[in-house]
Order: C-alpha cells, then sequence, then structure tokens
C-alpha cells in the first residue's frame, strides 16, 4: 500500500493531531498524525487536494514539498 510523508506545521500538542486524524477520518481518508514528529502519514490512494483541506479545515497548514 503506498504512503505520503506530509510535514504539518503549526501543531502545539497531541490533541492536534487528533484532530487533523478526525478530519480526515471524516474526508474518507486513512492516516496516522504525530505531533513528536511534526508528520502526518497518509496511506493508499488519495487526493492530495482533499488531504490539504481537511488539514486547513482543521486549523493548520502542511508545509509544501
Amino acid at each position: 500500500m503506498a504512503k505520503k510523508i506530509y510535514k504539518v506545521l503549526n501543531m502545539d500538542c497531541a490533541s492536534c493531531a487528533l484532530l487533523i486524524e478526525a478530519e480526515l477520518e471524516d474526508a474518507g481518508i486513512a492516516c496516522k498524525c504525530s505531533y513528536a514528529k511534526q508528520i502526518l502519514e497518509v496511506e493508499g490512494e488519495h487526493d492530495e487536494k482533499k488531504v490539504h483541506e481537511a488539514v486547513q479545515k482543521a486549523g493548520y497548514e502542511l508545509a509544501l514539498t
């Protein structure tokens, strides 16, 4: 299964990571977000635009890669 890793900006605590995971789950995108590593791992095929939109909806930004 393909996996893409994104750098997440502006996370302050583990709850931030859980909020991002919840937004992506609501959008139907499987992921794991790590506050300690400041990254988001998205599993499988996905629409990058949807990932960015869900993260922004949660109040955070992804670093340009």
